[in-house]
């Protein structure tokens, strides 16, 4: 048998899914080595991507669905089904992110979350019972209110009426009413993919943060600040959950701090939660190389992100193990990186071109620059 080769990249953003990086690396290494194993596991970090590597990973199913958007208008989601049947991978932007909204419309003041809980909702509907839910991109600044007005919390002002959807109008919530709580949501699991670490408030939370590109003015900051945290206030005296300081809380505008309060969930860096899922350990156990890779790779590429998560467990399996990483640009102080598992990295992209040109030309690129390192090991 001859050589086995790890094929575990994440996605080369507007050019390849992951899975297609890893179609263009076999194409290559059997150029070189026609009798080369390649083993193809698609990589994310718990962004955008995670639900299609997973998918991809497992032998899953993309699921469709129309919810409601961050401005309250229907946009069409999607979600995955793993392999297993009972476990989803649900990314929030797909439902509430900012792509959803212009440099003109984007408003944290009335953005919602609802469009997230109505994939939550279609999940248990299904009869899932894990989910795993990443939370980056987001347009919204709700505290996650919206995601829970779709599982059937209601958030009322002090006349029992309900608040309107946004972060604008938290500052009215007086009572967080639970009786119509779809009851099978205490019988579900939410792993939660987040490296955000920020607190609700304060200087480092989601409103100070993360509020300003989601089109907050500085006047606009402190109002959905204070609104956080009176709403926060809110439940801690009505449900006894403290959400304001935990770390993480900050995430999506709020939404990981709604999660911890109004879902059974539980917080891990999305990369973690690849490796587990995709089973790559195991996999990993009599690979000889480890090729893995994504369209930037610079000194960042070790606070979290999918190559370094797969360099980390390739080591941790079998240090003899070579890791090379193929990227579309080679940015600042990438050095570093030989510090932490990579065996060597290489750029993918010929000469100078046009940015449309190498995104369309990705997979020639990635498949040419496989081989030439096939070659070399060979």
């Amino acid at each position: 048998m001859g050589k086995i080769f790890m094929l575990a990249p994440d996605s080369f953003k507007e050019s390849m899914t992951a899975k297609e990086v890893c179609e263009a690396m076999e194409i290559g290494i059997k150029r070189a080595i026609p009798d080369a194993v390649c083993i193809h596991v698609p990589m994310a970090d718990g962004g955008e991507g995670t639900v299609q590597s997973l998918v991809d990973a497992t032998g899953g199913t993309l699921i469709q669905k129309e919810v409601t958007g961050p401005l309250g208008t229907p946009v069409q989601a999607l979600y995955g089904i793993l392999g297993d049947g009972k476990t989803a991978v649900i990314e929030m932007a797909s439902a509430s992110g900012i792509h959803h909204v212009t440099k003109e419309t984007k408003n944290p003041l009335i953005t919602t979350t609802l469009g997230t809980g109505e994939l939550i909702k279609d999940c248990i509907q299904r009869g899932i019972t894990d989910i795993i839910l990443g939370i980056g991109g987001s347009a919204t600044n709700d505290g996650g209110t919206g995601m829970a007005t779709a599982l059937g919390y209601k958030f009322l002002d002090k006349h029992g009426k309900e608040l309107q959807l946004g972060g604008g109008y938290l500052s009215e919530l007086d009572q967080i009413n639970t009786t119509d709580v779809l009851p099978q949501l205490k019988n579900i699991h939410i792993l939660v993919a987040s490296d955000v670490t920020n607190p609700l408030c304060g200087e480092r939370g989601a409103s100070v943060v993360f509020g300003p590109q989601k089109g907050a003015t500085p006047e606009m900051v402190k109002l959905l600040d204070n609104n956080l945290r009176h709403y926060s206030n809110i439940v801690k005296q009505q449900l006894g959950i403290e959400i304001v300081d935990v770390p993480g809380a900050g995430g999506a505008g709020g939404l990981g701090g709604g999660l911890i309060a109004f879902t059974n969930s539980t917080m891990k860096k999305g990369i973690e939660i690849v490796i587990e899922y995709t089973g790559l350990k195991e996999k990993l156990q009599h690979v000889d190389y480890c090729f893995t890779g994504e369209g930037g790779i610079d000194f960042q590429t070790k606070f979290g992100k999918a190559p370094f998560g797969v360099a980390q467990a390739a080591k941790s399996v079998n240090s003899n193990i070579k890791v090379i990483a193929l990227a579309g640009s080679i940015g600042k102080e990438v050095e570093t990186l030989y510090d932490e598992g990579f065996d060597a990295i290489f750029g993918i992209v010929p000469g100078a071109a046009e940015i449309d040109s190498l995104l369309a030309r990705g997979k020639e690129n990635v498949a040419r620059t496989s081989e030439s390192i096939a070659r070399l090991l060979k």
